[in-house]
């Protein structure tokens, strides 16, 4: 079990940043960054992965530039603990984090930022090995998930529990029982490998993780996530509070930006793919453009065969494999605080049993600019929105 180390060290320098000791220090080198450079340029921190899609986009076609303010090329750092901490320190001040992430940041650690808009909708998929003909295969096995606070292990253990399996995290050395299923955390990157090598039997990852294990002929994709919690949220646009107060028209301009990336890509998905690929001008990602095509613009043969596996089960959402909208619903924040109130994470998660889901949504998002966003990009028509900006979450696993 020692290859899972290196993951337990990011949960506890996670958990050490998200508190006052942790974070105070960054986040008075922040201060002193903002009092030094008042007008500092968007600084874009990501993981590589099509979560990233929009900001990514966004730079590549010169949306901040054309909006009137300067942009650096995005920062690539690879892990969750790399990027939380260049952002208290000030390194990035926009980045996308999952979006359970961000609920513990601003509950459990107090963390001085917001969500401003949804990064993306989907995007992420359950793959097992070849053998594994439905979740009940999963007893007794190991799965990897990219994080304790993630939409991936929220979805998780939903579709364990419905099959009346139990997660646990078990110590090292500890083997599940027969109808239990132990969950690890592994940096994405490491998961294709752990599944080839069958120390894990499954993992659920944001692509292109899922369509890498399928183009290697070593997993398939046993369900969508996207397909059990329909147009759920991932990565969230996440940016400091002190940003949106003390210059609300530089963070108005950098929602612009983003709000067009999204509308952008949702028109050109294969060049989109082209444009993160490894061979792409920037050489934002290391992943190749035939696997991010495959999610980022699957054929319909490919969607077919989904449907017959029964890794779609609701073909009438019409959902795609990655899909773009930035709206955060209130609702969405909602259940998943009470979601995560029902899931087994590591760590003092001692904050949510008290976290009320109406006040979290308050005060974890700040939607004022994705509003005004939308509004001037004819977006409420272009991302299917209704103009209460409400939703009712369908869950259906």
């Amino acid at each position: 079990m020692c290859q899972y180390q290196p993951s337990r060290r990011e949960m506890l320098r996670l958990a050490s940043l998200f508190t006052s000791a942790g974070a105070l220090p960054l986040l008075s080198q922040l201060e002193g960054c903002k009092r030094k450079e008042p007008d500092e340029p968007v600084r874009i921190g990501y993981l590589p992965i099509t979560d990233a899609t929009p900001l990514l986009v966004a730079h590549q076609q010169g949306y901040f530039d054309q909006a009137g303010i300067r942009s650096e090329k995005p920062v690539l750092l690879r892990s969750w603990a790399q990027l939380v901490e260049a952002f208290l320190a000030g390194k990035v001040n926009v980045v996308h984090l999952l979006s359970p992430m961000t609920v513990w940041a601003r509950f459990g650690s107090k963390v001085p930022a917001k969500v401003v808009a949804w990064n993306h909708v989907g995007g992420s998929g359950l793959t097992v090995s070849p053998g594994v003909e439905k979740l009940t295969d999963l007893a007794g096995k190991t799965v990897a998930i990219p994080f304790w606070y993630s939409i991936h292990n929220v979805v998780l253990q939903l579709l364990l529990r419905e099959s009346g399996l139990t997660p646990v995290a078990l110590k090292q050395g500890e083997q599940p029982t027969r109808n239990q299923v132990n969950l690890v955390v592994l940096p994405p990157s490491d998961m294709p490998p752990a599944l080839a090598s069958r120390r894990i039997e499954g993992y659920i990852v944001a692509e292109p993780f899922n369509a890498a294990a399928e183009a290697k002929g070593i997993g398939k994709v046993l369900r969508f996530t996207g397909d059990v919690w329909r147009e759920h949220a991932c990565c969230v646009v996440f940016m400091h509070e002190a940003d949106l107060e003390r210059r609300p028209e530089w963070s108005q301009k950098v929602v612009d930006a983003i709000v067009r990336a999204q509308l952008w890509t949702r028109e050109h998905r294969a060049e989109a793919a082209q444009i993160l690929a490894s061979d792409g001008a920037n050489h934002y990602t290391p992943h190749p453009r035939e696997i991010l095509t495959r999610v980022l613009a699957p054929a319909a043969a490919e969607v077919a065969g989904y449907i017959q596996t029964g890794a779609i089960r609701h073909p009438e959402w019409n959902d795609r494999r990655i899909d773009f909208q930035p709206y955060p619903f209130p609702s969405y924040t909602e259940e998943l605080v009470r979601r995560l109130q029902q899931t087994l994470v590591e760590g003092n998660h001692d904050f949510l049993a008290s976290l009320d889901p109406k006040r979290a949504a308050s005060e974890l998002v700040d939607d004022r600019f994705v509003k005004k966003a939308l509004a001037s990009q004819n977006g409420f028509a272009a991302f299917g929105l209704n103009q209460d900006l409400s939703r009712i979450e369908q869950i259906a696993p």
